[in-house]
């Protein structure tokens, strides 16, 4: 199931996600309230369910920070009218002006939604879509341009750059094969190139894109099967390894966006992690096919000193009852983590809610495979 990249891998009254009158007004039928009103100048997030391949269960869940309440799969109940509900395989979520995007893999495009009540405005057509950014108006969105299938054939990926006002797709660029993460570092874009279905000949790359171009200018050589893809407040790189599962483990490596040279080799496993402030918050969740088995481990990296200081992410036993370790997020005004579990990927997963302590604060039930967070500001 992992030699190649995961194929992705009660009430009933209206509920008003923000201040706003009778015509922004959604109706949830599945929500709880689950802790105590604490907002922050983040007042809520947006929580994205991948749901399994195939099953067409893609879900977006929302949580008030001002009212402590949790309402799931909030798209069906604001878009009645729509069939097809959300999609199949949600990959990624996010924010930008007073929209919602969410990277809908399987079914080929980006669903644009309004921020106060996830009503449908577009959708954007993306073959095998992944990940999301955006800068100066503009929105960046990365390919896979083919087929989801592994095949050692399979073509080499892209990024599309759309406009958030009219939603048109004005540019693409070809990068390497099967582009996950990508940043953008003051006018260049950086992305992460898995080449996830060519195995074993996975890329080991990341495409330097020129944005006045939309011309990829160099090619960066780290390791095999790249990933995750994050910068730091002075513009260095973070970047992870899947590895190849075998001889090649999961990693972290950052790259100096100036030189295109890598600075520093971890050699800790890491599958996914959020930068805020100075610290790295970080998880792993390594497979590997020699001893077919999973091994959990946690961590925060300062990313000024460029050190390690901690190989626990929460001082709590609590943490070892996540089964699968799927999604992180942390407040940058008061210090919460917040860690997904999509426990055996079949049932419903949890999402879970510490404080900077380590005090459990909630945890509350979401959606199949629940991944991403995009957070809510004043």
């Amino acid at each position: 199931m992992r030699k190649f990249i995961k194929l992705s891998l009660l009430f009933s009254f209206p509920f008003t996600i923000f201040s706003c009158n009778d015509d922004d007004r959604i109706l949830g039928n599945d929500q709880d309230v689950i802790g105590q009103p604490e907002p922050t100048e983040i007042t809520g997030f947006y929580l994205l369910n991948e749901g399994n391949l195939g099953s067409n269960k893609a879900s977006i869940d929302f949580m008030d920070l001002a009212s402590g309440t949790y309402s799931r799969n909030i798209y069906s109940t604001a878009n009645p009218e729509i069939v097809r509900s959300l999609g199949d395989v949600g990959n990624d979520i996010k924010i930008y002006g007073s929209k919602i995007y969410s990277v809908i893999n399987a079914s080929n495009f980006i669903e644009v939604m309004d921020l106060k009540t996830a009503r449908h405005i577009a959708t954007i057509p993306l073959e095998n879509g992944r990940y999301l950014t955006f800068s100066n108006g503009k929105g960046y969105a990365t390919s896979y341009a083919g087929p989801i299938v592994a095949d050692s054939n399979s073509p080499l990926g892209k990024v599309i750059e759309f406009d958030t006002i009219n939603f048109n797709i004005s540019r693409e660029v070809t990068v390497g094969y099967q582009p996950d993460e990508l940043e953008i570092v003051e006018n260049k874009l950086y992305v992460a190139n898995s080449g996830g279905y060519r195995y074993p000949d996975y890329d080991r790359t990341i495409s330097v894109v020129d944005l006045n171009t939309f011309t990829e200018t160099n090619k960066i050589d780290v390791e095999v099967n790249l990933y995750r893809l994050k910068k730091d407040s002075e513009g260095d790189l973070y970047v992870t390894t899947r590895g190849d599962y075998y001889q090649v483990a999961s990693n972290l490596y950052v790259i100096d966006s100036k030189t295109h040279q890598i600075k520093k080799t971890f050699n800790i496993p890491v599958s996914n992690f959020t930068i805020v402030g100075d610290y790295l918050y970080y998880y792993s969740n390594e497979f590997s096919y020699k001893t077919f088995s999973y091994e959990k481990t946690y961590g925060i990296i300062n990313v000024k000193t460029e050190q390690l200081v901690s190989d626990r992410l929460i001082d709590n036993p609590i943490v070892e009852q996540i089964q699968t370790p799927y999604g992180i997020a942390v407040n940058q005004f008061n210090g919460d983590v917040f860690i997904t579990d999509a426990g055996n990927y079949v049932s419903d997963g949890f999402v879970y809610c510490f404080s900077k302590e380590g005090t459990l604060k909630w945890k509350t039930t979401a959606g199949n495979i629940p991944a991403h967070i995009a957070f809510i500001y004043q």
